[in-house]
Parts: C-alpha cells; structure tokens; sequence
C-alpha cells in the first residue's frame, strides 16, 4: 500500500528494503495513476532507484480486475488525455527542411497566426539542423520522438493563458538567440535546445487548446411523422 501516491510513503517503505534491486509501480490506470507513474519513477529515480517498472491493470484498477475475473461488470481503463493528446499531436509533426535564413519568419509567422502544428515542426526541424545538419531529417526523427519519451502530465498543470505566456517566453529567447551569426558547436547545441524546448511548448499550447474546445453534441434529427388527418366524407 502507497497511502494513495504519495512518494515519502513510498520512499520510507523501501528504505526498509535496502536490498531490492527493482522496483514495480501498480498504481491504478486511470488519468491520476498514469500522472503518478511518472511523478514516483522521476522520484525514484533521483533517490538511486534506476530500475523503475510499471505494471498495469488492464481494467480501471486492481479491484475492477477482480471483479472482472468473478464475473462482476468492471470499470475500463480511462487513458491520461493530455498524454494522449500530446503523442497523437507529436506523432503528426512532419519533417520540413530547415531554412536558416528563413527561420525567424517562420517562426514568427506561426506564432502570430496560432499555427502551432507548424510552428512545432520549424522549430523541431531547427533543432535537428542545429545538432547536426549532415543528417537533420534522422535527427528530427529522434526529437519527435524525444518528445514522447520525455512528456509527462504532472508536469503541465498550467491552463491556456499560462501556456501562451510561457510559449511567447520561448519565441523570445529564440529570437534572441537566432540573432547570432558566428557559433561555437556549444553555442549549437544551445540553440538546439531552445528550440526543442520552443517545439514543445507549442505542442502543449496545442494540446491545452484542444481539450479545452467543448464537444459538440451530435443530434440525430428525426422524422417526424404524423397521423393523416381524417377524411370527412359528405354522402
């Protein structure tokens, strides 16, 4: 037992099993359980477990499991909307050569007209041609997917306001940065950095926007029919 997820229960617990070497997270797969998945192994992680492993009930949690085994209706699994949103958007960024010249435009440009698919991809695409241009199209691949690996939804509690405020944050560092004409490899990789930080900050604005747009409700219109009016017959 965690005492729901909170990590010192988690921490004081295996601090009286110095011994193990590993160490499974069967937390509940709903949005909060995916949310402390990640939250618990960052944790772990920094207090010397490196061996971090989750294991999932199929259903809602481990009660509905056993429900489900004794025949019982049971709860399905409810996914991490954020996380599902933010891989599926990612997952759709295409490779665009990078333009150097023509970067801070883009940029700009994207930014101004709310385009963040785009704009994601520009800067994803600078990223790649600031680590290593001889393979940018390999190197975009590898952020894309980078950007899986590393999101994590106890990270991104801010609402759209707070995401707006901090991707204009990011265009204004990279601006800056992109103003530079010499670089060092170091300055590079800085470059690099800011801009895959830029990529995913217009994701997430992405994202935010995304979930936060009311679903429109389908009604099926129906045919209405109605009863013949009777006939008056006059003999």
């Amino acid at each position: 037992a965690m005492n729901g997820v909170y990590e010192n229960a988690v921490l004081a617990a295996l601090k009286n099993h110095s011994n193990l070497s590993e160490v499974i997270l069967c937390v509940d797969n709903d949005e909060g359980g995916i949310e402390a998945t990640d939250r618990l192994r960052d944790i772990l992680n920094e207090n010397g477990y490196s061996n971090v492993k989750r294991l999932a009930p199929p259903y809602k949690d481990w009660n509905e499991v056993l429900k489900a085994k004794n025949g019982a209706p049971a709860l399905p699994a409810v996914p991490n909307k954020h996380k599902e949103e933010y891989h599926r958007q990612v997952g759709n960024l295409q490779y665009l050569k990078c333009r150097p010249d023509k970067l801070t435009s883009q940029i700009y440009a994207a930014f101004k007209n709310e385009q963040y698919k785009y704009f994601a991809e520009y800067a994803l695409a600078g990223s790649a041609f600031f680590i290593d241009k001889s393979c940018e199209k390999d190197m975009f691949a590898k952020l894309r997917a980078k950007l899986k690996a590393e999101y994590k939804p106890y990270t991104d509690k801010g609402k759209i306001t707070a995401k707006q405020r901090n991707l204009q944050e990011c265009v204004m560092a990279v601006m800056k940065d992109l103003r530079q004409t010499a670089r060092t490899r170091e300055q590079c990789i800085n470059t690099a950095k800011l801009l895959y930080q830029l990529a995913d900050s217009a994701v997430r604005l992405s994202v935010e926007k995304t979930l936060s747009e009311p679903v429109a409700e389908h009604i099926e219109s129906e045919d209405i029919v109605s009863e013949p009016e009777p006939c008056m017959e006059f003999g």
